[in-house]
């Protein structure tokens, strides 16, 4: 039996374990703390198959630099941590262009065409059907001029297969009774979901990998070896070495250095999100809403309404600035008036976002052996179970059911660098 490390047992990592376990892999598991918190545990639990607008910052004007003056808005960078922002957000100006943007949109719709299909069948697998609520998801504007200024993105996810109408004030307070009446129009997207508890899914699927025979070593990982006439081995801080036919890398924020030991260049930062999670506020909505210009989410969870949001670069060991998510609630008093904020929960993670918007999916140039996944950025839950799928294809030298060539390492090259594939994106 052909033998799997993955390093990395949050959602895409599991959804790796789980897809190679179904084609016959032995897997071994990787992870610095198999029980701890993890992005894929307090995201907003949307499973956002709508969401394939890049972000780029073509049409806002100064607004981003207000944000950034205002010390609890929707984007933060931490001074210290800004020099080493410079090539990511030198990437980032370029998605704007409209071929770039253009070709991402398509590649994030290729990718959430068939998520929900595949994250259904995971549900399934691990007895988590009842788990997954097709209610869509509203977004809301307070004003019509917001509404107009986002009509393009909107005419773009229409042309790529995404459903959705437009929906009046009336209708919102049908739909919505909890929302404040303060909105002027609304899209309802038809096709979005959301879990109960992202946290429940997956400790259900890191069950069932387990039960499947995944073997779990609990170790740091800080580096790969490969090129070698050697099986390719993950390194761990304590000195010992997993060794497998194939590596799989699906670290999230932390992948990009594991990346780096074997010679290959990923921009990623860690973009990271707060929340504050209301238990006694669930019922006040019935799906989730999306703030379009307040730039924050609410979704009626299990364990309560989880207000999210915000952009905060800091890097991974700055400590948490949870006013952050004491802003997001501050927010949420005005829109869904009369919560109650009883046993209010904060947290914050690390969501692994490259310039682009796009994961990185695909073999390392540098040895085939090592493959990666990670880079989901605020849709790490929507793409988990078809990242797993075209991963184990590539396991099993199928040919991949998705051209995999928008999401290779590649793409990162600096300028000038010769590349094995061809990304079409331009790093400078």
């Amino acid at each position: 039996m052909p033998e799997l490390t993955i390093v990395g047992a949050g959602i895409v990592g599991l959804s790796c374990a789980w897809s190679a376990q179904r084609r016959g892999w032995q897997v071994t598991l990787v992870d610095r703390d198999f029980e701890g918190d993890r992005a894929s545990h307090g995201n907003a639990g949307g499973i956002a198959v709508s969401e394939c607008a890049p972000l780029n910052l073509r049409g806002l004007g100064l607004q981003p630099l207000r944000w950034l003056i205002d010390p609890l808005g929707p984007l933060a960078i931490r001074a210290s941590h800004a020099p080493r922002l410079l090539g990511w957000f030198l990437a980032l100006r370029k998605v704007a262009e409209p071929a770039n943007y253009l070709r991402i949109a398509q590649a994030l719709a290729a990718l959430n065409q068939r998520s929900l299909r595949d994250f259904e069948a995971v549900l399934a697998d691990t007895g988590s059907s009842a788990d997954l609520h097709k209610r869509g998801a509203l977004t809301v504007y307070e004003t019509q001029s917001a509404f107009a200024n986002d009509a393009a993105e909107w005419r773009l996810k229409r042309s790529l297969g995404v459903r959705w109408r437009e929906v009046d004030a009336a209708e919102m307070r049908s739909l919505e009774p909890g929302l404040a009446p303060l909105f002027a129009r609304g899209v309802m997207l038809e096709d979005w979901a959301h879990v109960d508890d992202p946290q429940r899914i997956v400790t259900a699927l890191r069950r069932r990998v387990q039960a499947l025979g995944a073997a779990f070593v609990t170790g740091d990982a800080i580096g790969l070896n490969a090129n070698t006439a050697d099986r390719p081995a993950v390194t761990l801080a304590d000195g010992r070495r997993i060794s497998g036919d194939r590596i799989v890398v699906a670290a999230g924020a932390w992948s990009a250095r594991l990346a780096k030991t074997i010679g290959d260049r990923a921009l990623l930062e860690s973009e990271r999100g707060y929340n504050t999670t209301l238990p006694a506020s669930a019922a006040r909505l019935n799906r989730e809403v999306i703030f379009a210009e307040r730039r924050f989410v609410a979704t009626p969870l299990s364990v309560g309404l989880r207000i999210g949001g915000a952009a905060e670069f800091a890097g991974l060991e700055a400590p948490a600035n949870y006013r952050r998510s004491a802003a997001l609630l501050q927010l949420a008093r005005r829109y869904l008036p009369g919560l109650d904020e009883r046993g209010a929960m904060q947290w914050m993670g690390q969501r692994p976002t490259t310039p682009d918007s796009l994961p990185v999916i695909g073999a390392s140039p540098a040895d085939a052996r090592v493959l990666y996944a990670f880079g989901h950025g605020h849709l790490g839950l929507t793409q988990s179970a078809t990242t797993g799928e075209l991963v184990a294809e590539l396991l099993c030298n199928a040919r991949p059911s998705l051209d995999l060539a928008p999401y290779a390492i590649t793409r990162f090259r600096k300028s000038g660098e010769r590349a094995r594939q061809s990304p079409k994106f331009s790093i400078p």
